[in-house]
C-alpha cells in the first residue's frame, strides 16, 4: 500500500532518530562505549545506551515530527560543534513537501506514492552511503576538541515552529546561532552529498558540510606536525 502523508512523516522521523544516534557515535561526540551496535533497515547503526541522551533525542524527534506534519520545515540540521559553540560539521537533512494535504486527509494513502518497504530500502542506502562518506571526512582532534551537538530546525520563509518556549514536551525551539545554520556556512567548507529520495509526498536528502573553521584547524595541525618532523 502506498504511503499517506502521516506515514511518510513517521518514517522520516524513525530514520532521523536512528541516524542521529549513529552520527553521534561515528563522529565521536560521545565515547564509543556509550553506544551499542544494532541493525535498522538491514543496515548497521548505533544506538545510545544513555537514558538521558535517548530521552533528549526522542523529544527532539517528536518536535520535528510535529513541524513536519504542519509542512513548514525546510531542513533539519544536526550540528557537531566545539566547546566554544563553533560549528565544525553540519549534517543537513533537506525536506521538500511536494503536495498539499489538509489535516483530515493526512492519514489517507496517496496514489502513486512510494510504499513503506521501498522507502526503507532507500533509507538503507542512505545509511550505507553515510558510513562510506563519513570515512572520507577529516577527523576531529580529540585532544583539543570537546565535541558537543545541537539540532537546528530551518523553517520555510515566513513560518515559525508551533511549539512555544513554555512547552516542556516536546522540546521547544529557540533561535539558532547563525553559524550553526546552512545560511551561516561559508563557501570555503567542504560538502558531501550523501543521498536523495523522492517519495512522491516529501522529497528528502542528506548532505554533510565540514565548516571552514574545521578545515583551517586541520591544516594548522598538519602544518605544526610537519614543523616538528622537520
Amino acid at each position: 500500500m502506498s504511503l499517506s502523508y502521516t506515514d511518510t512523516v513517521i518514517s522520516i522521523c524513525e530514520f532521523l532518530e536512528a541516524t542521529f544516534h549513529t552520527i553521534l557515535c561515528l563522529r565521536q561526540v560521545y565515547p564509543s562505549q556509550v553506544f551499542v551496535r544494532r541493525r535498522k533497515y538491514d543496515a548497521p547503526v548505533f544506538q545510545s545506551r544513555s537514558p538521558s541522551l535517548n530521552e533528549y533525542l526522542a523529544s527532539c524527534i517528536k518536535s520535528i515530527g510535529q513541524e513536519l506534519l504542519v509542512g513548514n520545515v525546510r531542513s533539519v540540521v544536526l550540528v557537531i560543534k566545539d566547546k566554544s559553540d563553533v560549528a565544525l560539521e553540519r549534517f543537513v537533512f533537506s525536506v521538500n513537501v511536494m503536495i498539499g494535504i489538509d489535516q483530515q486527509h493526512q492519514d489517507t494513502p496517496i496514489p502513486d506514492a512510494m510504499t513503506r518497504d521501498n522507502l526503507q530500502q532507500f533509507f538503507r542506502s542512505f545509511l550505507v552511503k553515510l558510513g562510506s562518506t563519513e570515512a572520507q571526512m577529516l577527523g576531529n582532534d580529540d585532544d583539543e576538541e570537546e565535541l558537543r551537538f545541537s539540532v537546528v530546525l530551518e523553517m520555510k520563509e515566513g513560518t515559525v515552529p508551533t511549539a512555544t518556549p513554555n512547552e516542556q514536551d516536546p522540546v521547544p525551539w529557540v533561535p539558532a546561532v547563525l553559524q550553526h545554520t546552512t545560511a551561516g556556512a561559508s563557501g570555503e567548507g567542504d560538502v558531501y552529498m550523501v543521498r536523495a529520495v523522492e517519495t512522491g509526498i516529501i522529497n528528502f536528502s542528506l548532505a554533510i558540510q565540514e565548516s571552514e573553521e574545521k578545515i583551517q584547524r586541520s591544516r594548522s595541525r598538519v602544518s605544526k606536525g610537519k614543523e616538528r618532523l622537520g
